[in-house]
Order: C-alpha cells, then structure tokens, then sequence
C-alpha cells in the first residue's frame, strides 16, 4: 500500500469518524467468506478429519508471513471462507455435542461494535460508557439471581470456569482468618471446580460420590458433619455430562445447618430464571453465596459471556487492586470510577455490549421463548428415544441435555460410531459417562445438547435415523 508524502501508514482503521465506512466493504467481504465456506462444508461438521482439515486450513492461511502482503480482502476471503468451512456451525441442528451454542445474529452485531470502539475494561479512562453499562448488566442480572440481595452485583468472566474459580477465590479470601477453605462437591460438578483447588493451592476438595447423578443432601450432611475449618460447598444447576439439577433447597439447608458457603455453579441452568414455567426447577437459587452464570451456553451470545453474581457487593471487596497507572488515590477520590478490582484480569473485552443488546431487544418473555423452546426440543428428542426400538435412553431430560445408546452396543463400540459421524461431517454428538439406572453399570453414553431454538421434530427425527445408519453398519 502506497504511502503518503509525510509516511504516515494509510492502513484503514476501525474507530475513529472514518471507521464504518472503511469497514462496510471489508464486510461485505466477511459475509461472503462465510457464506461460500460454510456452503463448501455442506453440514454441521467438515469432513476428512484432522489431517483434511489441516490441510484445507494451511492452504489458505499459508506462507503467514509473505514479504509482501496480499492485500485485505484477498485475506479476509481466503482465511475465512476456509475457517468457516472447517469450523463446527452449532447452528445446525445435527451439531449437538457441548454446551457450544449458536450466537444470535443480534448479539454477534454487538460484537462488531465492541471490537471496532476496542475499550480496554480495565480504567474509566478506556472504557467511559462501557463502564457504565457493565455496572448496569452486572446488578440487573444479578438481581435477577438474588432478588432479595442487600446489594447484588456481578463480575464478567471468559465463562463458568473463571466464575467457579473466582468463587472460591472469594470463599478463600473471606475466611482466610479461619485457615484453609475445604471445598466440598459432588462428583458431578465441573471440573474446574477441582482445578480452582489446585490454582489457589488449598486442599483437593471432598468429592461426594452422585450414583444417581445429583448430590444427595444426607451425603452432604454426613461430608460436612465429618470435617472442620471454613467450608465451601458446591452444588450444580445444570451438570455439563447430564444437564441436571442438584436440590438446592435441601442442599442449602444442610449448608445453614452446618454454617458453610454454598456456591452454586448454574452456567448451564441459570437462564432458566427468565421463564415463568422453568424457573422453579430452580428454587433455592438465592439462599446461595455465589452464582455463575454463562450466557454462551443457553443465553446465546458468542464466546465469552460469563458472569459471577453475589447478593452482596461487599464480598467483592478482597479483589480490589491499585496500580497508580490505572486507579490511582487521587482519581478515585475525584470520583473516577475504578474498575480494576472488578476482574483478576487487567486488559478486558466489554463483553457486556452485546449481552445488553440482548436483553434490551428480546426482554424476559424473548429469552424465555428460546429457553423454553430449547427445553422443549430435547423432551421430543428423548420421546423419539423411547420409542425407538433400538436405542436406549438414559433419563428425561432436565434442561436440554438428552443421553441416549444403542442397545446392546459395548462402550468401544459408541465411541467409534461418533468418530466415525465426525470424520463424515454428518453429525457432532458429544459422549458422557453415567450410570445406567436398569442395572447401575457405568455405561458411554451419546450426549445430544439441544442449544438451537430453531431445531423442529423433522431435524431430531433425522438425527436419529443418521446415528441409527451409523449404528447398523
């Protein structure tokens, strides 16, 4: 690209009062890309496995680095168009593996606007509206959680596994005086809550065996009564391998009787708050101490739109941070607002934007539609289960999870049948291990996460007759 007489780089930016125009058609050429790739993939799922997909991938992307560059669109048309073509599209209703959803088009918009305005959530200095707008989405979906919270608030994360840790970050801090905090879960909680342990260095957690896939109250009574020092427990709204509620009411009292944080980990389950027909699949949710959510699960909104809510903004307060460059005394005594103690990460994406947009647009009866539909979905899928002949299901769904198998079919054989939908393109199904409740073997499951709200009885009906394809050969 030439350069002007004075040397100034004429490379076009995104911000600034030229910005959306230089953007226009560089968009323009997104939106093919994406198009013409997700048409060459021809399903939910490339086909050819890794090595074909490397190879499509290099191809288009490689040399990185030439000596001459070649130019913003013939870029954008070849990287996308192949990362489209090789990228799972959780918009196909044959795409069901993992908490993975499709994003809302009104939601992936908001995204263009925060990558092109770039605040940096870190200093009121970078980020003057979007602070504001953050405060406002953390206590109202906070509020959403604690509605009788002295002061409800919320911190945004990357997602559940940043809540979590965050979470017993808090617990550890709040109770430091006391010693180590021992956490205590069930063998159905996320893995991360495991990992938080490790990071922060306490104690692995107590695991409470789930045979029946949820924490039994009298277990955790007889974990609790057994232990002394600060306890944390965890409890889940939503299991990632089964989708699953443990009782929060009863796990809670057991809590109070025993004087120990809950922590409630409902980054699947949380959204079921918007709907009046769901919402009670969550009482006890607000005797907790903390909560996360995940909105890029079953809130629709592209990656990451994690959340940490709290009843009370002052447990909040051990995060607080000062770095002279960023809050420094005298400007928050001006009344700047800091925002350093609001994460552990400094440099942060306003995130919030498009999880406002959202809600804004579609409002609590909008989000209800898409939860309810959803849940709704995976109950057709799991009576297609039932009355088919040769699949076996595992439970009634609770959220939108559905586990199901062939009968008769040995684990190796399972998973083989989903390598092989892979390597087709065909299908993406997920595999989870749990207890089959005729006869308590530990069995490999299929794991279908219904996360589109535009899948229809006609789509479920064919994934089954695929798996069922699969299955006979």
């Amino acid at each position: 690209m030439p350069m002007p007489p004075d040397g100034t780089p004429t490379t076009p930016l995104a911000g600034g009062a030229d910005g959306p125009r230089q953007l226009r058609p560089l968009l323009d050429t997104v939106l093919e890309a994406l198009s013409t790739g997700t048409a060459a993939r021809g399903g939910p799922f490339p086909a050819g496995g890794p090595e074909a997909v490397a190879h499509r991938m290099k191809t288009a992307a490689e040399p990185l680095i030439p000596e001459t560059g070649i130019g913003a669109h013939p870029a954008l048309r070849a990287i996308v168009h192949a990362v489209a073509e090789g990228a799972p599209d959780p918009a196909d209703p044959h795409c069901a593996a993992h908490l993975h959803c499709p994003p809302l088009a009104l939601a992936t918009a908001a995204e263009l606007a925060a990558a092109a305005l770039n605040p940096s959530m870190d200093s009121w200095d970078q980020a003057a509206a979007a602070s504001t707008l953050e405060g406002l989405v953390c206590r109202g979906l906070a509020t959403e959680v604690f509605p009788h919270g002295s002061a409800p608030d919320a911190l945004v994360t990357t997602g559940g596994t940043e809540a979590n840790q965050l979470a017993v970050l808090l617990a550890r801090e709040l109770s430091k005086d006391q010693g180590p905090v021992q956490l205590v879960c069930g063998a159905n909680a996320h893995h991360s809550i495991d990992r938080a342990a490790w990071l922060l260095g306490l104690p692995r957690p107590v695991v409470i065996p789930t045979p029946a896939g949820l924490v039994s109250p009298a277990a955790l009574d007889a974990a609790l009564g057994q232990l002394r020092g600060p306890l944390l427990a965890v409890a889940t709204a939503g299991t990632t391998d089964t989708g699953e509620i443990d009782p929060l009411p009863q796990l809670a009292d057991v809590c109070a009787a025993h004087a120990t944080r809950l922590h409630v980990d409902a980054a699947y389950g949380g959204p079921l708050l918007f709907s009046t027909t769901l919402h009670n699949r969550l009482d006890g949710l607000p005797r907790a101490d903390s909560v996360t959510l995940d909105l890029h699960k079953l809130g629709w909104q592209p990656v990451a739109a994690g959340l940490l809510t709290v009843p009370d903004s002052a447990v909040l307060a051990p995060l607080e941070h000062r770095a002279d460059h960023l809050n420094p005394d005298d400007d928050t005594e001006a009344g700047i607002p800091d925002l350093l103690g609001r994460s552990l990460r400094t440099t942060r994406r306003p995130d919030v934007l498009k999880i406002a947009v959202t809600l804004r647009a579609l409002g609590r009866t909008g989000l209800a539609e898409l939860v309810e539909h959803s849940c709704a979905a995976a109950q057709r899928l799991a009576d297609l289960v039932e009355a088919h002949p040769e699949f076996v299901l595992y439970e009634r769904p609770t959220l939108s999870t559905v586990l199901f198998r062939p009968e008769g079919a040995d684990d190796d054989r399972v998973a083989a049948i989903r390598r092989d939908l892979l390597t087709e393109g065909r299908a993406v199904l997920g595999r989870a291990r749990a207890t089959d409740h005729r006869d308590g073997t530990q069995r490999l499951w299929f794991k279908a996460t219904v996360l589109n709200p535009h899948t229809r009885p006609p789509d479920l009906e064919a994934l089954l007759k695929i798996v069922e394809g699969s299955t006979a050969r």
